[in-house]
């Protein structure tokens, strides 16, 4: 089995310090919270992917603009490369700051009725950065639950939210840039380019389809996608400096 290096040649700069990066970013929170989350740490970059305690998450929204929409659930699943902590994954569904359009409960299936009695997100934002703390944060993704998160902290905190993460979805875009995509002929003769959506990109791994848009099982799909492209094309001992952004 072939083996991928997580950058190319163009791409061989120093891997981000998120190490003293928190350092830094713990001395100059403001609120409590996000304090204990900086000063919480993050491992070194040059730590083997397998030794790194790294947990899943994913948000559903009401719309794909963190400006003017916002988080209606999310879901976080704890794992390693070899083990994957169900017992300990969480899911809330919380009070979005815009109005729920049809086009987003088509997606989510969180109605009115479900955000009725909902919490805000500003009562389990403590809870959340508990469970983040001390983890590589592993998204399917990255613009989605980096811009919301941090927008909602920007709205709740006045503060910004920074976090190493992990995007499975840019590993597998590294995997098929080389790859040969179809030409315009190819295209009118059904040719398509290689999907690196979350669904189709566990197919390729002989991963089980899951429903979509529910932000517990979009984590856990997440966790199994990302084990499975380490097993299959990099490998474990592989820096996670290589790997996050």
């Amino acid at each position: 089995m072939k083996r991928f290096s997580a950058t190319s040649p163009a791409e061989h700069a120093a891997p981000l310090d998120w190490r003293a990066r928190f350092v830094e970013l713990a001395k100059n929170a403001k609120d409590p919270r996000l304090v204990q989350f900086y000063q919480a740490g993050v491992v070194a970059a040059d730590t083997p992917l397998e030794q790194v305690p790294l947990v899943a998450l994913d948000v559903e929204t009401t719309g794909l603009d963190a400006q003017h929409h916002s988080i209606v659930s999310l879901g976080l699943v704890p794992f390693s490369l070899a083990r994957i902590r169900c017992g300990e994954a969480r899911y809330w569904v919380v009070k979005p700051l815009s109005e729920l359009i049809s086009q987003s409960v088509t997606f989510h299936h969180i109605t009115h009725s479900d955000i009725l009695d909902a919490p805000k997100l500003a009562s389990i934002l403590a809870q959340l950065l508990e469970a983040l703390a001390g983890k590589v944060v592993v998204v399917h993704y990255r613009s989605i639950e980096r811009g919301f998160l941090d927008q909602a902290v920007r709205q709740q905190l006045g503060e910004s939210l920074h976090f190493p993460l992990i995007d499975t979805m840019q590993l597998e875009a590294r995997l098929h840039r080389g790859s040969r995509q179809p030409g315009w002929l190819g295209r009118l003769f059904g040719r398509q380019p290689t999907s690196i959506r979350l669904a189709d990109s566990r197919l390729r791994y002989g991963l089980p389809l899951y429903q979509a848009h529910h932000a517990l099982t979009d984590a856990l799909a997440t966790a199994e996608l990302l084990q499975a492209q380490i097993a299959n094309r990099y490998a474990p001992d592989i820096a996670v400096g290589e790997l996050w952004n």
